[in-house]
C-alpha cells in the first residue's frame, strides 16, 4: 500500500515545475538570441558526453563542435545589443502575470491520478534497468535514423533545386543540410550557387569561407583568407571571420600576431561566453609555438545572463591546468607514435614553456635519436635544461655532457664554446676556459656586443687557478641566433 503514496509524492515533485508558473504567474521571456545561446551550450555539453562515451569518431566530433561553435559565435554577436532608451511611442507594457490556482490544482489531481493508475497497471518496478552496453545497438540505430532523416531532407531539397535552380534560399538550406553530413565539397558548391543568385549577406559569405577551410581539412587556404577579409570589410563584427584569420596567422608562422587577434576577439565577446574556453586553448597553443608563456586572457564584454554555471572565462589556474592537460594529451599521442620527430620537438617545447626542464630534455633526447646528425636538437636540449639557470649556478652535468657531444661534430659552435668555457671556469680550469672563449672571440665581429661580452668574460679569469666571478650568460641566444652571429663573423672576415 505504500507504493501508491510514494508514486504520488514523486508525481507531486515532478509537477511542481509545471504548477509553479500557474501559482506565481507567467513572466516575459528572453529574446531569441538568448534561447539560441542556451541551446548551443546544451549541444556542446551533449557533444562532450557523446565523445566521452565513445559514440562519435574524432572527425565527427571535430566537425560537430566546429559547427556548434560557429553558431554560438553568431548567437553571441546577436545577443550583445547596444543599450538605448526606447521611444515612448514604441514602449510596450509587459503582460500581466496570470495566476490560476484552481487550474494548477485540477492539473495536479488529473496528472497524479492518471500517472499512478497507468503505472500500477502497466509498470514493472521489480525489473532491473538494462546495462548501457546492451543499448549500444539501439543508440546506433537512433543515430542512423537521424542521419537517414537528414539524408532524405537534403535529397528533397536537391529535387526542389532541380525543378527551380534559381532559388537562393533553397541553395542556402541545401548547403547547410549537406554540410551537416560533412559533405564539404557539395556544401561549398551550394554556397557558391546561393551567392551567385544574390545571397551576398556577410554571414553567408562567412559560412562559405568556413566551408573552404573544411574542404581543405582545416587549413585556411589563400582563397578562404581572402574571403574572410572581405567579410570583415563588409561587417567587422563577424567573429568567425576574425577567428579564422587568426588561425591563418598561426599557419603562416606568426603566432604572436594570432595571439593579438584572438585577444581582441575575446575582448569583444561576452565575459562568460562558452567560446572563451576554446579560444583560450588556441591562444595557449599559439604561445607554445611562439615559445612564450601563455598570456592572461583579455576580459570580455558585458556578461551573458543566461550562461549560468556553464563554461566561462578561464582563470589563471584553469588556463594553466588546460595547458597541462593539452601537454599530457600530446605526450600520450607521442607514446603511441614514438617515430614522430616533429611531435617530440613540439612536446619538448611545451615542457619548456611549463618549466619542466627534465621532461623537455627527455623529449629532445628522443627527437635527437630519430635524427642523430642534427646538432641543433641537442643544443635545444641544452637550452631547455638552462631555462631557469642563473649565471652564478653551476652548469648541470647533463648539459655539459650534451655540449661535449655537439663539440665532436661542431667544434666551433658558438654556444658550445661559450658554455664549455663557463663550465671550465666553474671547475677552476681558467686555461681551458680561456682557450674556448678565445676561439669564440676570434669568430665574432670586432666591436660587436658579443665580442665585448666575451672580452669581459676573459677579464674575469684569474691567473692563479681560483674560481672566477661568473660572467653574464647569453641565455637569450638560440642555436639559430648563434649560427647567424657566426655567419656575420664569416661575412666580416671575407670583407
Amino acid at each position: 500500500m505504500i507504493l501508491p503514496f510514494l508514486l504520488a509524492a514523486l508525481a507531486f515533485v515532478t509537477l511542481l515545475a509545471i504548477l509553479a508558473p500557474l501559482l506565481r504567474g507567467s513572466r516575459p521571456g528572453l529574446g531569441r538570441a538568448r534561447y539560441d545561446q542556451a541551446v548551443y551550450r546544451d549541444q556542446l555539453r551533449e557533444l562532450d558526453r557523446d565523445i566521452s562515451r565513445g559514440l562519435m569518431t574524432p572527425d565527427e566530433a571535430a566537425a560537430s563542435r566546429l559547427e556548434i561553435q560557429r553558431r554560438l559565435l553568431a548567437a553571441d554577436r546577436m545577443g550583445v545589443i547596444p543599450s538605448s532608451t526606447p521611444s515612448p511611442a514604441l514602449t510596450i507594457a509587459p503582460p500581466r502575470p496570470v495566476r490560476s490556482p484552481l487550474l494548477a490544482g485540477a492539473l495536479f489531481v488529473v496528472a497524479a491520478a492518471s500517472s499512478v493508475g497507468i503505472y500500477l497497471r502497466l509498470g514493472a518496478p521489480g525489473v532491473p534497468d538494462g546495462p548501457f552496453a546492451s543499448r549500444q545497438a539501439e543508440l546506433a540505430a537512433t543515430q542512423d535514423k537521424q542521419h537517414l532523416s537528414m539524408e532524405r531532407a537534403t535529397e528533397q531539397l536537391a529535387a526542389k533545386l532541380k525543378a527551380n535552380p534559381s532559388d537562393p534560399r533553397a541553395w542556402l538550406l541545401y548547403a547547410r543540410g549537406i554540410g551537416s553530413l560533412n559533405r564539404w565539397d557539395q556544401a561549398e558548391d551550394a554556397y557558391r550557387h546561393a551567392m551567385t543568385l544574390g545571397a551576398k549577406d556577410p554571414e553567408v559569405a562567412a559560412d562559405h569561407a568556413e566551408t573552404l577551410v573544411l574542404v581543405a581539412g582545416g587549413t585556411v587556404t589563400p582563397a578562404a583568407e581572402k574571403a574572410f577579409r572581405q567579410v570583415l570589410a563588409d561587417d567587422p563584427g563577424i567573429g568567425i571571420a576574425r577567428y579564422y584569420l587568426a588561425m591563418a596567422a598561426i599557419q603562416a608562422g606568426e603566432p604572436s600576431q594570432a595571439i593579438e587577434m584572438l585577444q581582441a576577439l575575446l575582448a569583444d565577446m561576452p565575459a562568460n561566453s562558452p567560446m572563451r574556453g576554446p579560444i583560450g586553448q588556441r591562444i595557449a597553443e599559439a604561445a607554445l609555438a611562439a615559445h612564450v608563456p601563455a598570456p592572461e586572457l583579455a576580459k570580455g564584454a558585458t556578461p551573458d545572463p543566461t550562461a549560468g554555471d556553464g563554461p566561462a572565462g578561464t582563470t589563471d589556474e584553469q588556463r594553466q591546468a588546460m595547458i597541462r592537460d593539452m601537454v599530457a594529451l600530446l605526450a600520450a599521442k607521442q607514446q603511441a607514435d614514438p617515430g614522430n620527430l616533429d611531435g617530440w620537438l613540439q612536446l619538448a617545447r611545451a615542457y619548456t614553456v611549463l618549466h619542466q626542464q627534465d621532461q623537455a630534455a627527455d623529449a629532445y633526447e628522443k627527437a635527437a635519436a630519430l635524427k642523430p646528425g642534427d646538432a641543433s636538437i641537442l643544443l635545444r636540449e641544452v637550452q631547455a635544461l638552462l631555462v631557469d639557470h642563473k649565471p652564478t649556478d653551476k652548469l648541470p652535468a647533463r648539459a655539459v655532457d650534451l655540449l661535449k657531444r655537439v663539440e665532436v661534430t661542431s667544434p666551433k659552435e658558438p654556444l658550445v664554446l661559450w658554455f664549455l668555457g663557463m663550465a671550465a671556469a666553474q671547475d677552476s680550469h681558467p686555461d681551458v676556459a680561456r682557450r674556448y672563449w678565445g676561439i669564440l672571440r676570434a669568430g665574432m665581429p670586432p666591436g660587436s656586443d658579443d665580442a665585448r661580452m666575451i672580452e669581459t668574460a676573459l677579464g674575469t679569469l684569474p691567473a692563479d687557478g681560483s674560481v672566477p666571478a661568473a660572467p653574464s650568460m647569453p641565455a637569450a641566444k638560440s642555436p639559430e641566433a648563434a649560427s647567424s652571429g657566426r655567419a656575420d663573423a664569416d661575412s666580416s672576415s671575407k670583407k
